[in-house]
């Protein structure tokens, strides 16, 4: 396993002005007082009303920008690392070029899509292209518009999640920094894919085929299902992790992962092995970000001082697909 010397240079957020509390939605689908965040951990979460995921993701990268003190004509890489982008084509990132009134021509752009993990993914690709020189200052936007799709009829996973966008700037880390993307792993067991899902939009339910009809346009996920089966592929997969990059939860300051539900988190600390004090977490101000998720709660535990430069932390998570991710990052 790798130990690539490249440093998370400036990290930044966003997340809409609108905030949603558990109890609004569950005066609105007909539930219970506080059968939303009983089941899911959720209080409250912010759903887009006029943004864009571009729009998002502009607003998050200037944030990240400022944070590393690096100008705008300095990027030569943007990577979009979200479930869903803004439209079928062109990339998201694209579009965030604009949104940034960055020259044209100056960065290359392109989307990368592994659900939940996005993010990892894009920040393993490009901490790897940094490495190599073939790029000098990247910037990932992971912006998560999920609102719109959401079932009511499903409330176990439409209360869980939430919109917001994050970003961070990717530079080589300079000489004696101890900043650096360690050991990386990733799986993907498609033998779960069906049970997170969201059909429409697609080449095999189009918009425009008559055979497509609305439910295929909402988001479908199986949520006992997923936590039965990513837990259970989640054991074997993080002793392998460990094993390879010769780890043990204790060497770490603190584990960034995907903010899934509340189950998801508790066994973070009931089954592998981590203190409580040591995982970050947003989910009941937040809610599941999608890709966003791991940045997001990233940056804010940054900006408000839980983390800091040169701590070893964990990102780790599950998506769809079903997907598992771990990676090493030194801040």
């Amino acid at each position: 396993m790798l130990n690539l010397p490249v440093k998370l240079a400036g990290l930044g957020w966003y997340v809409p002005e609108r905030r949603v509390t558990s109890s609004e939605l569950e005066t609105e689908w007909g539930l219970p007082p506080r059968w939303i965040s009983h089941v899911t951990g959720v209080r409250e979460r912010r759903y887009a009303s006029t943004e864009t995921s571009a729009g998002m993701a502009a607003a998050a990268a200037s944030m990240a920008l400022e944070h590393a003190a690096i100008a705008g004509a300095s990027i030569d890489l943007i990577v979009g690392a979200s479930a869903a982008p803004q439209q079928a084509i062109p990339c998201t990132a694209a579009f965030v070029q604009r949104e940034l009134g960055l020259a044209g021509g100056a960065s290359f752009c392109f989307d990368v899509n592994a659900t939940c993990l996005s993010f990892l993914v894009a920040l393993q690709s490009v901490a790897h292209l940094i490495a190599a020189g073939s790029c000098r200052c990247a910037l990932i936007v992971s912006s998560e518009i999920t609102s719109h799709s959401l079932n009511p009829a499903e409330p176990e996973s439409a209360g869980l999640f939430g919109d917001a966008a994050a970003a961070a700037v990717i530079v080589a880390s300079e000489s004696g920094e101890a900043s650096s993307i360690g050991p990386s792993l990733f799986e993907t067991h498609s033998s779960g894919a069906d049970l997170t899902e969201l059909r429409g939009c697609g080449t095999l339910h189009h918009p425009n085929d008559p055979a497509t009809d609305s439910a295929m346009n909402l988001f479908h996920m199986d949520g006992p299902a997923v936590l039965t089966i990513a837990s259970g592929l989640f054991d074997a997969f993080i002793k392998r992790f460990f094993l390879e990059s010769g780890r043990v939860p204790r060497d770490f300051d603190a584990v960034v992962p995907h903010q899934a539900s509340r189950a998801a988190l508790r066994l973070l600390s009931v089954r592998y092995g981590f203190a409580r004090e040591q995982v970050i977490t947003n989910l009941a101000s937040r809610g599941n970000c999608i890709a966003a998720s791991i940045p997001l709660a990233l940056a804010e535990a940054m900006h408000d001082g839980r983390l800091r430069r040169g701590q070893r932390l964990l990102l780790a998570g599950t998506g769809a697909g079903l997907t598992l991710g771990a990676m090493e990052l030194v801040l």
